[in-house]
């Protein structure tokens, strides 16, 4: 069984909100695999805007107290990819997963879904093939030792999702039925 890990970067969230950068990971939550087949990429900010797409003030006042090097990443012009490519792309790695999760589907997944109706693209998943690891990662006291490297990067936070829900997994004592 295949799960897949995806993770946004936005300038809102409202569910049309512009979509900046979208990471993606596949895993095995039973195993101690690294994560693997990482998508990362730029999606182009003014073809979603000429769409109705949504920018939040509060957002962008977010971003301007990100570090540096965070906000440059997310927000910067260079290999942005078209909206088509961006459908491509994303259907292309989505091919074979059984399970999606994400850090709140009524972000991620909100956006996303809400992204592919505006281009009028059917989605590659089902809703009840969408996990939560806010509420998986709930389920335990936070481990004080945890340390998180880098944070607002969509592929690093997939990894570290990912990565923990394995680990949640194991210390869960969740097996495959």
């Amino acid at each position: 069984m295949i799960h897949g890990m995806i993770d946004l970067e936005t300038l809102s969230v409202n569910p049309d909100a512009v979509v900046l950068t979208i990471g993606a990971i596949k895993f095995d939550p039973y195993s101690d695999q690294l994560p693997h087949d990482p998508l990362y990429f730029k999606v182009d900010v003014d073809a979603q805007t000429a769409l109705g797409r949504h920018v939040d003030e509060n957002t962008l006042d977010w971003w301007s107290k990100q570090p540096k090097e965070i906000a440059e990443e997310a927000l910067g012009e260079k290999d942005r990819v078209s909206l088509d490519d961006t459908i491509k792309k994303l259907n292309r790695w989505c091919v074979g997963i059984d399970v999606y999760w994400c850090q709140g589907p009524l972000f991620d997944y909100a956006i996303l879904q809400n992204f592919y109706k505006n281009l009028n693209v059917p989605c590659p998943w089902n809703y009840w093939q969408v996990r939560d690891s806010r509420t998986l990662f709930n389920l335990l006291p936070p481990d004080p030792a945890e340390k998180r490297e880098e944070k607002h990067n969509a592929l690093a936070d997939c990894d570290y999702q990912a990565r923990k829900v394995q680990r949640y997994y194991r210390e869960l004592n969740i097996k495959k039925f």
